[in-house]
């Protein structure tokens, strides 16, 4: 556990007791222990989501782009809106 042994950890919860005394330190490793809880539920729900995106993306084939129309590829721009008679929209500002 982070390159600590026995005589570390000792040491750590020794002056934990000391600076915290005895009332506060059980209510401060209980929010930690819920707090670390939730930070490994919160990383997990992550890493599945990424890799049930990453089996979505290996499952789905892979489709070609659709070819580009006549218009598209002449680069003219599109016609102008029409009025509801069907002629072309002239003069309206």
């Amino acid at each position: 556990m982070f390159g600590m042994g026995m005589p570390e950890l000792i040491v750590c919860l020794v002056v934990a007791l000391v600076v915290l005394g005895p009332k506060r330190l059980p209510e401060v490793a209980r929010t930690l222990g819920r707090a670390l809880a939730e930070f490994r539920r919160a990383t997990s729900d992550v890493v599945d989501e990424f890799q049930v995106h990453a089996m979505l993306e290996d499952d789905a084939p892979r489709k070609p782009a659709p070819p580009a129309t006549a218009e598209a590829a002449s680069g003219a721009p599109p016609a102008p809106a029409t009025a509801s008679t069907g002629k072309p929209d002239a003069g309206r500002a």
